[in-house]
């Protein structure tokens, strides 16, 4: 790999999860940072990328470490580790005991690494391209305090504290990130934070956030707490007996307005840049060995997703025909289809697809859009080694879930496998054919029920060989006469041999 290879940022989110759009905040800070070193910065979901050194965020809840074997891949961690903080599962400790790591706060690696000089360390400050332009004066703010994060009775037994002083402290109702949460920020005389796990580790990313956004930050201060130099004087720290005094008394004064606003100015000043050159020349070092160890050749998956978009599924060959979905590869199954079929991909690199080389195809509401159906199925079973799965789930016919979206052109019942199974021979199969492996129907919310209450079905087709049978009757009722081309440069007697050989002089004369 290139000294100078680019950087990619990939956010691991779970499937329709919302909460997981809080990790943009610090893959923004990181792309920022790394563009002002003069690297070429990309950033997706989910998805790595191909020759470059990939950052992952989120992989605290499940990464599917086959998506990274053709991949540099350095996992940056912003969870709380170690002896009072969230308890991780084993997989993901594990997962930073043999990878290389970047972490926020010099308190977590002791959990996870046996040299804490091997994790390099690039803390979450001041972020110049959140200032708003025309920022509301902190005095003439709507909101008094905000609070955000998640709940629980040590957080909340903190705010009832504070309510209990005569004040309001706002919160979302549901998850919001982004723009829409910076817009509250903007409106509020400061941000209250508690510190949610008995390890007291400071939420570094969350306040310096709110600070870049020119909003002061009031916080829980215990003898646990230990934030990086930077918040030592810009945030207005309260230990166990100074809340109520604080605010009964002082919180809303113009003393309060002349410390935030002056607080606020000396974060201003906070710039990591050398921490961030440490972790781009420590990438690249680790890149470059890290290479030389990825497999050589094409990629040649076994597990192929229909979809993409919000379906994406890592470590697999996601296939979409719409280019917005961002997908492994740009391919139509719909379209007659060419094996061996090779390809560059922007995720994995050089790509094979071979016939009968895929264990396992998914299709989760695909089949309802595809007008070339019959083509679609065929490709698959193509692809399918013997014994494959094709699992699918699709709308139920008789369900309000069968043509509410305007792209379907199909409805789907027990009967419409029939062809694939039973009638293969009327497809021009001959070969394999599919099989019912398993079938449920599932409710609106997406769970096994009777077939009164589907909204969808969920099967699996399997690939097998027909019988000898079954090719019988294929032959008896498809038109193609199935036999093979016989060469008639055979051996032969010597008699017969020269026979022939007159025969054929004598037609060419003749002819």
């Amino acid at each position: 790999m290139s000294p100078t290879a680019d950087i990619h940022l990939s956010i691991c989110q779970p499937l329709g999860s919302p909460h997981w759009l809080g990790l943009l905040d610090q893959a923004r800070y990181y792309r920022w940072m790394f563009r002002r070193l003069g690297a070429n910065v990309t950033i997706a979901k989910n998805r790595l990328r191909h020759g470059a050194i990939n950052f992952v965020f989120g992989a605290h809840d499940g990464f599917n470490t086959a998506a990274a074997e053709r991949h540099a891949c350095i996992f940056v961690n912003l969870e709380q580790l170690g002896e009072g903080g969230r308890q991780m599962h084993p997989s993901f400790i594990e997962l930073l005991r043999r990878s290389a790591v970047v972490d926020y706060d010099p308190g977590n690696v002791a959990a996870y690494a046996a040299d804490p000089a091997d994790v390099p360390v690039a803390p979450i400050l001041h972020a110049p391209y959140l200032a708003p332009a025309n920022p509301i004066p902190l005095e003439e703010r709507p909101i008094d305090l905000l609070f955000i994060g998640s709940m629980n009775e040590r957080r909340k037994a903190w705010i009832d504290r504070i309510e209990a002083c005569g004040r309001t402290v706002a919160m979302f109702d549901g998850a919001l990130y982004g723009a829409e949460r910076d817009a509250y920020i903007l409106q509020s005389k400061a941000v209250v934070n508690a510190h949610y796990y008995e390890s007291c580790r400071f939420e570094q990313a969350r306040v310096a956030h709110c600070l870049s956004l020119g909003t002061p930050v009031i916080s829980e201060r215990t003898a646990k707490t230990l934030p990086h130099e930077a918040f030592e004087d810009s945030v207005l720290w309260l230990q166990e007996g100074e809340l109520e005094q604080f605010f009964t008394e002082d919180f809303g004064t113009p003393a309060y307005y002349e410390a935030m606003n002056a607080a606020l100015e000396r974060f201003r000043t906070q710039d990591p840049i050398a921490d961030y050159a440490d972790v781009l020349g420590f990438a690249r070092g680790y890149a470059g060995e890290v290479t030389k160890r990825l497999p050589s050749g094409p990629w040649q998956p076994t597990l192929i997703n229909l979809g993409s978009g919000k379906d994406y599924h890592p470590g697999w060959l996601n296939l979409d025909i719409v280019a917005r979905t961002e997908p492994d590869l740009l391919l139509d199954l719909a379209q007659p289809l060419e094996l061996p079929l090779r390809a560059a991909t922007p995720t994995q690199g050089e790509l094979l697809l071979e016939e009968g080389s895929v264990e396992l195809i998914n299709a989760n509401n695909v089949l309802e859009h595809v007008p070339d159906l019959v083509t679609l199925m065929g490709n698959c079973l193509k692809l399918l080694k013997p014994g494959g799965e094709f699992r699918i789930e699709v709308p139920y016919e008789h369900a309000r879930s069968a043509w509410q979206d305007p792209t379907h052109v199909r409805a789907l019942n027990e009967n419409s496998w029939t062809y694939y199974t039973d009638w293969f021979w009327y497809l021009g199969w001959y070969e394999h054919r599919f099989e019912i492996a398993s079938s449920t129907y599932l409710d609106e919310r997406v769970q096994p029920c009777e077939q009164g209450q589907a909204a969808f079905m969920r099967l699996t087709l399997r690939k097998i060989e027909t019988t000898p049978a079954e090719r019988m009757h294929a032959q008896a009722m498809q038109p193609q006469v199935r036999l093979p081309d016989d060469p008639f440069e055979l051996a032969v007697p010597a008699a017969a041999a020269s026979n022939v050989h007159a025969l054929r002089e004598a037609l060419a004369v003749n002819g």
